[in-house]
């Protein structure tokens, strides 16, 4: 009986054709869910280093004197540890996936981010009696 089932199997695989998608020429499935690949707003990242400090592969590099970000794209897993971690809102994670490379591709962003001015406290006036 295993003989039949197996030879069933090998038939019907070979009538479906291959399981796989043939990316990039074969766009990949996405849903909502989908993790593709991190993008980065400078105009809204503080310099705080929690992303950095959260990756587990140590794809994120932050230099805050020069105030340069950076991530290296071979190294990302995309897990979305980083984007968690952000509290200013400046890491994002896209549902589309970063298109194939072939060679080492680390990207590099100055951060833009202009801290507000405080507004003067208004003085208080005396009451006089």
């Amino acid at each position: 009986m295993g003989l039949f089932e197996m030879t069933g199997t090998v038939l019907r695989n070979l009538m479906r054709g291959p399981a796989t998608r043939r990316y990039p020429a074969v766009p990949a499935r996405t849903g909502p869910l989908t993790r593709g690949h991190v993008t980065f707003d400078p105009a809204t990242c503080r310099s705080c280093g929690l992303c950095s400090r959260r990756c587990p592969c140590e794809a994120i590099r932050l230099e805050k004197e020069a105030k340069v970000w950076e991530i290296d794209r071979m190294r990302c897993i995309a897990c979305g540890d980083c984007v968690e971690g952000c509290p200013f809102g400046s890491l994002t994670m896209e549902r589309e996936y970063f298109p194939p490379v072939v060679e080492h591709v680390v990207e590099r962003h100055t951060i833009t981010y202009v801290k507000p001015e405080k507004k003067p406290k208004p003085e208080e006036e005396s009451t006089g009696a």
